[in-house]
């Protein structure tokens, strides 16, 4: 068991200690070594008379069975003379219970003047005089304990004590205030709410209910929150009957009722009423910082121009009705360029529910993997920052994009996406729609590899009121979604969402507070922070890659998606697929609740049979390691049949820069050994992937080849023993 809780060397002052719960934390602190001031003015419940006897009958008691106690009758408006009191006798103080109190019972309109006075100078003010009388003293020693006293009545309120609920709940704000001046003192405050038999309970109570609500089911908790050990500190409990409840403030998620240079009116107070009032998902402000924080983020939503917020339904106009569509039709938005390691397409896998508990996943998850490799759907993660920071800045459109909504998106691959590299996304205006109770964006984004074409998006943006342009409603540019075929589904694969799958998956780059803060989704019309449209994209477009691609991402080429209702991290995702030649058409449902969060969507992949070659190397201009080849190839023209006598191996490079390869062979096994570019003609012993750099390094002896394996940096592939032989032949053959 646990060391005994000790009070020895303390000093504690108990006002109110005479009787009930003041006079069993008096004798529960005696027993436990410390040093008690027993204060009790010796009145009625009410505040009249005045006598010395029951202190004095608390301090005997205590003395009786060995403990150390004086007594005090003074009243806790003479603050300043019960902490005298302690110091003269015990020379500090070091514990304060604010427990004395008296009761005015009236129904509201009945109270006197009189009665509300003396209530909250004896109870609120009193704990006031008290503690302040103390506090130097606590504050010089560094270290302190306040109690406050504080009641049910005052959180909840009780017919005929309006004076008592009013000092009561006053006392828990005195206690919150202290608790953070004092906080670098050592100093903690805390507030207890009893509910114990006692004389002032006794007006209220039943006396077998009195009986049975001891004061000593009360008083553990109260030396517990005294003790030095205990680091709790502003907080407030509710304690009784042996039970223990710590209690916080809830508030609803609210709602916003005006919008930008508009006025704020009863009547939107009225129709967002149920909003405000609903507390789904409530938020629990600690501090007077956080309960402002949602003002903020209110403020910043009303008056913000391009956040972007891809799934707010908030209503209003974003775009002129004067826009020349034909002026921006065609515009460029903005050219990025995205650069990368194997850490990115890896992050992004996690995000859409990859785990090594699969080990068909594990190719997308280990850069070391012989396969390693991206998932196809990664090819939105370097395009969206285009689109994002492109279409704000676009002339001639009013856009807020706290009214944007991601329709739709599809996506085609030209070449499997590299593992790292530098790729520059452009995007462009492919059309504007008016839809009536909104505008759609069409917006195109190429993806380039150097001068090579990876992949192209079209992102299909509608933005809410921003209808009635006078345009088009459709257009040829489009691409379009495709309804299931009316049968029962081919295949039907789940994943079960996790709950931080949101914030898993917004490393990839889709900072939108809206999918982790409550507080902000909340303002987009949300219970609670929704998961990324984009994210539920790749779910599915992992299912038909894995059920009918069997994850080879070479015959992945074309998914399109349209985004039809929201899903919350934690939920189930089932895609269910029909197989129409090389289309897959697909239907992702929520399904807990069975809803389809995405609707008529399709991949093309093509058959095992016709699937293109793997990507073929690129010659990369001005690599350093072409350098040590070439200067390997002369060497081993001059001692190359004693090499081939001792390695007896081809080893293959694969040295990328740039997300493009160039190959490299060392052929120490056919005739007197040679060195080329390109691929082993015959199958390779053993294949080594790095980058140039690293290549670099590790010749110069600047990395330990064992170090750049475990770090991921060197990938080997075949017979990894070789590879001592070889790094034998880099050391003594390649000083340039």
């Amino acid at each position: 068991m646990a060391a005994g809780l000790r009070f020895d060397g303390r000093v504690v002052l108990v006002t109110g200690a005479g009787g009930g719960l003041g006079k069993a934390y008096a004798l529960a602190f005696a027993e436990r070594g410390a040093s008690v001031i027993v204060n009790d003015l010796g009145g009625d419940f009410k505040g009249y008379g005045k006598s010395s006897s029951a202190a004095d009958r608390v301090v005997n008691e205590i003395r009786a069975k060995g403990g150390k106690a004086v007594p005090n009758y003074d009243s806790v408006e003479d603050g300043e003379k019960l902490v005298k009191t302690a110091l003269e006798a015990f020379g500090k103080i070091d514990i304060v219970v604010n427990n004395a109190g008296i009761l005015r019972d009236r129904s509201f309109v009945r109270i006197s003047d009189e009665d509300w006075d003396i209530i909250h100078r004896i109870h609120l003010r009193g704990s006031f005089l008290v503690t302040r009388a103390a506090w130097n003293h606590m504050k010089n020693q560094k270290f302190g304990r306040i109690i406050m006293t504080s009641s049910a009545a005052g959180i909840y309120g009780n017919f005929g004590q309006a004076n008592y609920s009013a000092a009561k709940l006053g006392l828990l704000g005195l206690s919150n205030t202290i608790a953070i001046e004092g906080r670098k003192y050592n100093i903690h405050c805390n507030t207890i709410a009893p509910t114990a038999g006692s004389r002032l309970t006794q007006t209220i109570m039943p006396q077998d209910m009195v009986d049975a609500f001891k004061p000593e089911y009360v008083a553990p908790l109260v030396l517990w929150l005294c003790h030095e050990s205990c680091q709790e500190n502003g907080s407030l409990f509710e304690v009784g009957a042996g039970w223990i409840g710590k209690l916080r403030w809830e508030r609803s998620l609210g709602a916003i009722v005006r919008g930008k240079n508009q006025p704020m009116t009863p009547e939107a107070v009225r129709d967002k009423w149920e909003k405000v009032c609903d507390f789904d998902n409530a938020s629990k402000p600690r501090s007077i910082q956080e309960s402002i924080n949602v003002l903020n983020d209110a403020l910043s939503q009303i008056e913000s121009q391009g956040n972007v917020s891809m799934h707010s339904t908030s209503s209003g106009s974003v775009i002129s009705s004067a826009v020349d569509t034909a002026n921006i039709i065609g515009r460029e938005l903005a050219t990025k360029v995205y650069t990368y390691t194997h850490l990115e397409p890896i992050l992004y896998a996690l995000g859409v529910g990859m785990s090594t508990k699969d080990p068909d996943h594990l190719k997308f998850l280990f850069e070391g993997s012989e396969e390693f490799c991206c998932l196809p759907s990664f090819g939105v993660i370097p395009a969206q920052i285009s689109v994002f920071d492109g279409v704000p800045s676009l002339p001639g459109l009013n856009i807020d994009f706290t009214k944007m909504l991601h329709g739709e998106q599809y996506l085609e691959l030209y070449k499997p996406l590299p593992t790292s590299g530098q790729l520059t996304s452009v995007s462009t205006i492919a059309d504007i729609l008016d839809k009536g109770s909104g505008a759609v964006l069409l917006v195109d984004v190429n993806t380039y590899c150097g001068k090579e074409l990876l992949c192209y998006n079209q992102f299909t943006v509608f933005f809410v009121g921003a209808g009635g342009l006078g345009g088009k409603r459709t257009s040829e540019k489009a691409k379009v979604t495709v309804n299931p075929p009316k049968r029962p589904p081919d295949a039907v694969l789940s994943d079960v969402t996790t709950a931080d799958q949101a914030a898993l998956y917004r490393l990839s780059g889709d900072w939108n507070p809206l999918h982790v803060d409550p507080s902000f989704a909340a303002l987009g019309g949300f219970k609670k922070p929704i998961l990324h449209g984009l994210c539920s994209f790749g779910f599915a477009a992992r299912h038909v890659l894995k059920h009918f691609a069997n994850n080879d991402v070479t015959r992945f080429k074309a998914i399109k998606v349209r985004f039809a209702k929201p899903v919350f991290p934690g939920q189930t995702l089932q895609t269910e697929m029909w197989k129409e030649g090389n289309r897959i058409h697909f239907q992702t449902k929520v399904k807990e609740t069975g809803e389809i969060a995405i609707a008529g969507g399709y991949a093309d992949i093509t058959s095992a049979l016709d699937k293109p070659s793997a990507w073929e190397p690129v010659k990369t201009a001005g690599l350093q390691s072409d350098l040590v080849f070439e200067e390997i190839g002369r060497r081993i023209k001059e001692i190359g049949n004693e090499l081939v006598k001792k390695v007896n191996a081809v080893f293959q490079w694969n040295i990328t820069k740039d997300g493009k390869t160039v190959q490299w062979t060392i052929d120490l096994k056919n005739g007197s050994g040679e060195v080329y570019q390109g691929p082993a003609r015959s199958s390779a012993d053993t294949t080594f992937t790095l980058s140039d750099q690293d290549f670099m390094d590790v010749v110069q002896q600047k990395t330990n080849p064992q170090q750049a394996f475990f770090s991921g940096k060197l990938k080997v592939k075949g017979n990894i023993m070789l590879s001592q032989k070889l790094e034998m032949i880099l050391k003594d053959y390649a000083k340039l």
